[in-house]
């Protein structure tokens, strides 16, 4: 029974971005979509694992990938959370991201064939909710061009309290909602030009990344305007914090970065400019 009240719990959250489902639906997608084994998975790895589309708009033949993690089969789905995870962009997909590099259950081993449990799994706590979004991102699909994006900007820090909106304004008035929202956390938030500039000089100051000049360096010239536009004396401020990093992960500072073929650093001023984001 636990597994059809986490699975109806989904396809409410679900209901968010445009589909329409039925119980009799659910119980058929249940089965459908439960992952008996991933390639190259740890053998009885303890929880339970779903994954498939989700159509959002039948005309522009629109739908939605996602992945559900569920918390061990010990702790109980039903007495644990549903967390939807979304990662940012415009082109992060959740999965490639969220699940294979930062709190998915598992990691991808180097020899691209052999999976490890990842000890720092959020699933080990609560029910994940992997969803590629919005359509065109990972997984995710549009047979039509039309209206792929709409206007406004995508990125996490905007549509994820948006989202979030949305559920607790249809939740007033009701003593028992259908989804018993708690809150939302997002992370490298892109909500608009000043708060992201000072989160982020700050958070490189008080986590060591940059020296105290260079700190003072950016306060002074980056006038916290546009950062799609910044002066010239910021961009030379900023090229001074990305060789103080040095070779790491601004997004994960406290993991070694990939040393293979491709180089994987992220310079500081990608945080900003909007042709060098991640790719899928």
């Amino acid at each position: 029974m636990g597994h059809v009240v986490l699975f109806c719990a989904v396809y409410l959250v679900l209901l968010f971005f445009q589909t329409c489902f039925s119980i009799s639906s659910v119980l058929q997608d249940q089965e459908r979509d439960r992952i008996s084994e991933l390639p190259g998975q740890p053998v009885n790895v303890g929880f339970d694992q779903y994954s498939g589309y989700v159509t959002v708009n039948q005309t522009a033949g629109r739908a939605l990938f996602y992945w559900l993690v569920g918390a061990p089969n010990t702790l109980g789905h039903k007495s644990r959370p549903l967390v939807l995870w979304l990662n940012g962009g415009p082109g992060c997909s959740s999965v490639a991201y969220g699940a294979a590099e930062e709190i998915g259950p598992f990691r991808i081993q180097p020899d691209g064939r052999t999976l490890d449990l990842n000890p720092y799994a959020w699933n080990k706590l609560a029910n994940l909710l992997f969803l590629d979004s919005p359509a065109g991102v990972g997984f995710s699909y549009s047979n039509t061009t039309s209206d792929l994006y709409t206007a406004g900007d995508q990125r996490t820090g905007h549509y994820v309290p948006q989202l979030s909106q949305i559920i607790y304004e249809r939740n007033k008035g009701i003593e028992n909602p259908s989804i018993n929202f708690k809150g939302f956390l997002v992370g490298n938030a892109v909500t608009d030009d000043y708060h992201d500039y000072v989160g982020t000089f700050e958070y490189w100051w008080t986590h060591g990344l940059i020296s105290d000049t260079t700190y003072e360096t950016l306060q002074a010239v980056c006038d916290y305007g546009s950062s799609e536009h910044p002066s010239e004396e910021c961009e030379d401020a900023m090229d001074v914090a990305d060789a103080e990093l040095g070779n790491i992960d601004p997004y994960s500072i406290f993991t070694p970065v990939c040393n293979g073929s491709v180089s994987q650093r992220r310079h500081t001023k990608s945080r900003y400019v909007s042709d060098q984001e991640p790719p899928l």
